[in-house]
């Protein structure tokens, strides 16, 4: 089926990126990222993420919500008991703090989808801020990580 499709003048258009357009990217040692979409002034930023069996992610503060829905694989933060396999959804309200865990038995990456409102503190055993990640820090991030590989520059929506 062959539909001819008609923008609606001044109606704001839908934007899609298909699965192969962005190119996966690694972060750290065992996580890789695409990066889905950003806007720096908004403080959001929609990110695919990649996780190996057993690999666990700093600890960590959100300073806004986190929205995240679970598409393979499984995981849980080491402070809470629920594990969140595909089909779950997860919300994170601001303030709160975690350590991400992908379960050492899965069998391939654990892959889930987040929608960040703010930033990212990781944090030290100590407690103590050690880095930010925020909306500008992950762009710039992918752009490094994508020239490095020498990709052009990604089509992230920007929105």
């Amino acid at each position: 089926m062959n539909e001819q499709v008609m923008a609606i003048p001044g109606v704001p258009q839908a934007l899609h990126r298909g699965y192969e357009e962005l190119p996966w990217v690694s972060l750290v040692d065992g996580v890789s990222f695409q990066l889905l979409q950003v806007d720096v002034e908004r403080a959001l930023w929609v990110l695919r993420t990649r996780f190996a069996p057993g690999v666990t992610v700093q600890r960590h503060k959100h300073t806004g919500e986190v929205y995240a829905f679970t598409l393979r694989g499984a995981w849980r933060y080491l402070e809470y008991p629920e594990i969140n396999r595909a089909g779950s959804y997860l919300f994170e309200p601001a303030g709160s703090i975690h350590t991400l865990h992908a379960l050492a038995d899965n069998d391939g990456d654990t892959e889930v989808w987040f929608a960040i409102r703010g930033a990212n503190l990781n944090l030290t055993p100590e407690g103590k801020v050690e880095s930010v990640t925020d909306a500008a820090k992950i762009l710039q991030v992918y752009e490094r990580e994508c020239a490095a590989r020498g990709l052009p520059q990604p089509n992230v929506i920007r929105a």
